[in-house]
């Protein structure tokens, strides 16, 4: 994993728009119906080389497929293992039955968007059917990426945690939910280690180490909400078991959607939970109205030695445009919490296309912000650097 070493890279969390013939393919694929696979391939390939060659043009260093062949973030699982099937009944998020108006109006938005509180959930003994999907997805950025060479830093992949699997896609057939955790890592495993043998950077999405506070455990105390957290960090470690750290990052955030997010745990009680797992950056939100001033928490409980920090500094549910001054301001303020400015590289607080057809952001207001951040980057160096 590259460090911003004489300049600030910037990167972003993972998902990136997808154009809507591409969105109704994966979702109807979702939903069981008849796709030409041929033409959804088409689609995913001609997706993968637009997204790249959008990233290098917004000038972002750190690129990814912006999870194009992807229904959801988490949610593809399904469709890669053995052992999903039925509906995942959800508890309701505080956010929704706090706010039932905000409820109502939420549902409105998106009228044709994939699983997201209904994904399947587990049935079976959980398995890959094969490993054909991922290995092809990783070749087709590989290269992809190739025809671009010389024109970005470095080059990472996306990949759900245990934890967020087990805690969306729910447990219908194991006899505890530990085991169904260790499930998942045992077969996550796989993956990871095709996506880091791929010479890419491997970022796991583990949202359930701070949004399920509010969800499947809102009932728990913070101190058990935290017990079960290190439980699943020690499974994503088990996962991680033989991938260098400093090819790892992780991120964690609160929930991708512009609620109210006023239970929302604080970062500084899960910090030391998100400190003990094997990987080598962190990547949390720090940008949005709820999480803005947590770079306090960065402080009380330092980064490790070893870890990177990748502030969000541009809000992934809000059109507004941040300035590139705002930006610099916010990547001085995550440097003044590390203490070392080659060890921040400048994020997005989540990822604009987490779901298909569930977007907060238009499309070409997510370039408009991935510019804005480069430009923000540019004047966080003259200001760290001189």
């Amino acid at each position: 994993m590259q460090t911003s070493q004489d300049r600030i890279l910037t990167t972003h969390v993972g998902s990136l728009p997808r154009h809507p013939a591409l969105a109704d393919l994966l979702i109807r694929e979702e939903r069981g119906e008849a796709v030409d696979r041929a033409v959804l391939d088409r689609e995913i390939d001609g997706a993968v080389a637009q997204i790249i060659a959008k990233q290098i043009e917004a000038r972002v260093d750190v690129i990814n497929d912006g999870e194009q062949p992807r229904v959801g973030f988490q949610t593809y699982i399904a469709m890669r293992m053995d052992g999903f099937g039925g509906v995942s009944k959800r508890p309701r998020p505080l956010d929704y039955a706090e706010f039932p108006e905000f409820a109502a109006q939420a549902a409105r938005r998106f009228p044709h968007r994939s699983k997201v509180s209904d994904a399947p959930m587990a049935i079976g003994e959980v398995r890959y059917k094969n490993l054909s999907q991922a290995n092809r997805e990783c070749q087709l950025f590989v290269a992809t990426c190739d025809k671009f060479a010389g024109k970005y830093s470095d080059r990472f992949m996306t990949a759900p945690s245990p934890g967020v699997i087990a805690t969306t896609m729910l447990n219908g057939y194991y006899d505890s939910h530990e085991r169904y955790l260790f499930a998942l890592a045992r077969e996550l495993r796989k993956e990871y280690e095709l996506i880091a043998g791929s010479g890419l950077v491997l970022q796991i999405d583990a949202p359930d180490l701070a949004m399920e506070r509010t969800m499947l455990y809102q009932d728990k105390t913070i101190p058990e909400f935290l017990a079960i957290a290190e439980l699943h960090v020690a499974a994503l470690n088990e996962a991680l078991a033989g991938i260098p750290a400093d090819q790892v990052r992780l991120h964690c955030c609160w929930g991708n959607w512009d609620g109210p997010h006023m239970h929302d745990i604080p970062l500084a009680d899960i910090l030391p939970v998100l400190y003990q797992a094997h990987v080598g950056a962190l990547s949390l939100e720090f940008a949005n109205g709820r999480h803005q001033h947590e770079y306090r928490a960065v402080a009380q409980h330092p980064l490790p030695d070893h870890m990177l920090l990748l502030p969000g500094v541009i809000d992934s549910t809000s059109n507004y445009v941040e300035h590139p001054e705002v930006i610099a301001d916010r990547i001085g303020a995550a440097v003044a919490a590390v203490g070392d400015r080659s060890r921040v590289i400048a994020s997005t607080d989540c990822g604009f296309g987490t779901f298909s057809g569930y977007e907060f952001v238009a499309p070409d207001v997510v370039w408009a912000k991935l510019r804005s951040l480069a430009q923000g980057a540019e004047l966080a160096t003259r200001r760290l650097w001189g």
